[in-house]
């Protein structure tokens, strides 16, 4: 009776320990490079870029996922700092291939069905990340300058997130790194967080990604991007 109380006892604890193992959710390797790629592409620390495209590389990422990562960072810190980024990926390939490294290219991006207008399509894309509805008038910026509000929605959520090389999750990666390593976007960010949450990344996961914005952009800038996601995460309780 002793040995099978016992035998419970230790199933029980096991359960318990693998589920609280599962709550607590990491950042892959994958993910983990992406964020630190994205961060110093955008503050344009192409020496510290080398060593971390390589560890990308190595941790599995493809060719032609990190050029989307490069790719899709010029809609928030502009296409000098994208076009350098991808002169210095460049760069490495050429190394790599002169050591004997063959990376794979990895998928292209498929065609994007074009039944709708782009404006319509970039309209449906973000309210599936925001999971708020995006038929009322314009408000602020978008009203006060319409323009604005239809190459965000054309160019940016039709043309850039719906090409399939990258997730959505991978996507806001990218976009939350370059929007904290740049700084000075406080709303943009707070948003930006909040669609993380919707599309699947953990608070566990975000606090990660502030640890690895610390030590990759800069601390002043991971204490920004902690304070906003604090008032983030404090506002969904």
């Amino acid at each position: 009776m002793i040995m099978v109380l016992t035998a419970i006892t230790f199933s029980c604890v096991t359960i318990m320990a693998q589920s609280e193992d599962r709550s607590v959710r990491t950042l892959t390797e994958n993910q983990q490079s992406i964020i630190v790629i994205a961060a110093l592409t955008a503050q344009g620390e192409l020496p510290a870029l080398k060593p971390a495209l390589n560890k990308g590389l190595d941790a599995g990422l493809t060719i032609n996922q990190i050029k989307e990562v490069i790719v899709h960072l010029y809609a928030y810190c502009g296409f000098p700092r994208s076009i350098r980024g991808l002169q210095t990926f460049m760069e490495v390939l050429d190394e790599r291939k002169a050591r004997g490294i063959n990376d794979p290219a990895g998928v292209e991006a498929s065609l994007v069905p074009e039944e709708l207008p782009k404006y319509e399509r970039g309209k449906k894309v973000l309210g599936e990340l925001t999971k708020l509805p995006q038929d009322g008038p314009l408000t602020g910026y978008a009203a006060f300058a319409p323009v604005m509000d239809s190459f965000l929605k054309e160019h940016l959520f039709a043309d850039i997130f719906e090409r399939d090389v990258l997730t959505y999750t991978e996507r806001e990666l990218v976009t939350i790194s370059v929007i904290s390593a740049i700084g000075g976007a406080e709303p943009m960010l707070r948003s930006h967080l909040n669609i993380c949450l919707n599309v699947g990344l953990s608070p566990d996961q975000l606090r990660q990604f502030i640890l690895i914005l610390k030590s990759t952009a800069g601390k002043k800038e991971a204490k920004a991007a902690k304070n906003i996601l604090n008032e983030v995460l404090d506002s969904r309780i």
